[in-house]
């Protein structure tokens, strides 16, 4: 191979990644040519992967018995009582109450979302927020992520799982038809409130 394909081939390996670079819009944006881009100021865009299950269980069990027993009795009466008969009473009483109940909880949540960086902390901590609309004829499904992310904790393709946020409050709402059928009516959501 003579000496000026080597150096062709040497510049195109060099100028490679700047010029990926400028293609794909991120010119200015990271630290070196070579390392890949996170989020780390206001307005830069980070993807979040959410994967929350939480399980709650609750029992409680009561059990009480209270018994008693009591008796008298008599003979019949002398002189001008001799009319009263013989007699006796016997009573007895027990009450006894056992209680079980028991609550679970279930949720869990899939999604993926991007989030916008609103804030940066003294510490470089990065406040994050965004939400997701999704409609669907006339059903909208909303999903809304706000909290705190450490830059460490941002992976190299710039996305986070959310269990890595702070202060995460993570919130899904469904509005439509779907949403009105699973809903109780009126009448039965008074007597919910009632009782």
């Amino acid at each position: 191979m003579s000496l000026k394909r080597i150096v062709i081939v040497t510049l195109i390996l060099i100028l490679l990644p700047f010029t990926l670079k400028v293609q794909g819009g991120d010119f200015g944006q990271g630290n070196s040519l070579f390392s890949d881009i996170k989020a780390h100021k206001v307005g830069d865009i980070l993807t979040v992967n959410i994967y929350e299950n939480t399980q709650a269980t609750n029992k409680a069990e009561t059990k009480t018995e209270k018994s008693g027993q009591s008796s008298a009795s008599g003979g019949p009466g002398s002189g001008f009582l001799d009319f009263i008969p013989l007699f006796g009473a016997k009573m007895e009483s027990k009450n006894s109450f056992g209680g079980k109940g028991e609550n679970l909880r279930n949720r869990n949540l899939r999604a993926k979302m991007s989030v916008t960086v609103v804030a940066v902390k003294e510490n470089g901590d990065l406040v994050i927020e965004g939400t997701r609309t999704v409609a669907i004829s006339t059903d909208k499904e909303t999903l809304t992520l706000t909290g705190i992310v450490r830059q460490r904790d941002i992976s190299s393709n710039n996305s986070i799982e959310s269990y890595l946020i702070a202060d995460a409050e993570i919130s899904y709402r469904g509005k439509g038809s779907i949403t009105n059928a699973s809903r109780p009516g009126p009448v039965m959501r008074f007597l919910n409130w009632l009782f």
